[in-house]
């Protein structure tokens, strides 16, 4: 019986057949080694190209970089027939690689959209193989963090296909589809789009579920403090069981940015009809949460918790000179009308926690100052940056 290799004669499947044999001396040599398999005709090379493409491109921005000529036959791959037999692996190797060389690679982003990939991609989000789906996901995640690309992705008709991926995908799915989501509302007119789907139950059920500092947690908090900018959105927020108690939830136990977000949200509502939304959001038990920001949280979530507690008491209107908007007048008169005068004491104790929290990080401030001024060996900065990781 002939082998595949044996039905082609070209040049290159020759060389292709050389160069198997030859040892890999070095990073360099295996890149031109997987650049020349991957444009072979023969598919059993080509799938082993996409794998070594794969590998090389999981930690390295260099191979990234040297191997780019790499996209279009990677992209050639997506569009093998998905009722012939090696569809699978041809499909699952392309998108892998193909992943890994977007990752921290705009130019390769931009390319691998240009090349074609969204159509067999967002196929993809639709396939009964949850493992083909989650690789789908997660490249549009991946592709989706390039501002050039994002209205493309648009226009492909992928966010309604991602909202379905939230509801009915692998929990891994559901994170980077709320991810993608998250990346493409930041480009004009998709928030009406992504309301359009009706995606919040969703989400919420998404932040239910995951653990409230994770990126997850965020990335549903910053979709959240967006689509609450609507009246459908808040609608929808309020309309779901536990809808406002997940975000306060993320306001007590997430990440600091997951908290600002989900200040930010509750704000939102209220600002925007405070006599509609302030007993839903006492309901759930902010208050404590929000005490708790109003001295440890970001700049931005200090200032939000501050003015989210002066919409929740009992007037919105600021007070005389004589009875001045201090905090644990606002507090107090929130708890009384709660739970009622037990309460007052507790929010007092509470409130005396906060002041002796901030006085000890006023202290250390002082302390890093007078330290600044004091002549001492530079240390050297450390930058981060994040990204979708390599598979």
């Amino acid at each position: 019986m002939e082998s595949v290799a044996d039905n082609h004669s070209t040049d290159s499947n020759s060389e292709a057949d050389n160069n198997m044999t030859r040892p890999i001396s070095s990073s360099s040599s295996a890149v031109q080694r997987a650049l020349l398999l991957i444009q072979s005709d023969d598919l059993d090379y080509k799938l082993q190209a996409a794998r070594e493409i794969r590998r090389l491109t999981k930690t390295s921005q260099r191979c990234r970089r040297q191997l780019s000529e790499a996209v279009n036959p990677l992209v050639s791959m997506l569009r093998v027939r998905v009722d012939s037999p090696e569809s699978y692996p041809q499909h699952e190797a392309a998108l892998l690689a193909l992943l890994n060389l977007a990752v921290k690679d705009e130019k390769n982003k931009i390319s691998i959209v240009e090349a074609g990939a969204l159509e067999p991609i967002i196929s993809f989000l639709k396939s009964q193989d949850l493992n083909l789906q989650e690789y789908a996901t997660a490249s549009l995640l991946t592709l989706s963090a390039s501002t050039v690309n994002k209205p493309i992705i648009t226009a492909s008709g992928a966010i309604p296909l991602l909202v379905q991926v939230l509801k009915h995908g692998s929990p891994q799915a559901k994170a980077d589809a709320v991810m993608a989501l998250s990346n493409l509302s930041t480009h004009p007119n998709n928030l009406h789009i992504i309301l359009e789907t009706k995606p919040i139950p969703s989400i919420v059920n998404l932040l239910k579920n995951c653990k409230k500092s994770a990126k997850t947690a965020e990335k549903c908090s910053a979709l959240i403090e967006s689509l609450v900018g609507f009246d459908e959105g808040r609608i929808a927020l309020t309309s779901e069981e536990g809808g406002v108690l997940a975000v306060v939830e993320v306001l007590e136990n997430g990440s600091l940015q997951s908290r600002e977000h989900a200040v930010g949200a509750l704000l939102t509502m209220c600002q925007s009809d405070r006599c509609k939304y302030r007993e839903p959001i006492l309901r759930e038990g902010v208050i404590p949460g929000l005490l708790e920001l109003t001295v440890q949280g970001t700049p931005k979530s200090q200032s939000k918790a501050q003015m989210l507690l002066q919409l929740l008491r009992e007037s919105p209107y600021p007070r005389s000179e004589l009875q001045p908007d201090t905090l644990e007048n606002i507090v107090c008169n929130i708890i009384s009308q709660i739970d009622g005068e037990d309460q007052s004491g507790k929010a007092k104790k509470m409130l005396a926690e906060m002041v002796q929290v901030s006085m000890e990080q006023s202290l250390r401030h002082l302390q890093q100052r007078a330290l600044v001024c004091t002549p001492t060996e530079k240390l050297p900065i450390a930058s981060c940056t994040s990204e979708v990781s390599s598979k």
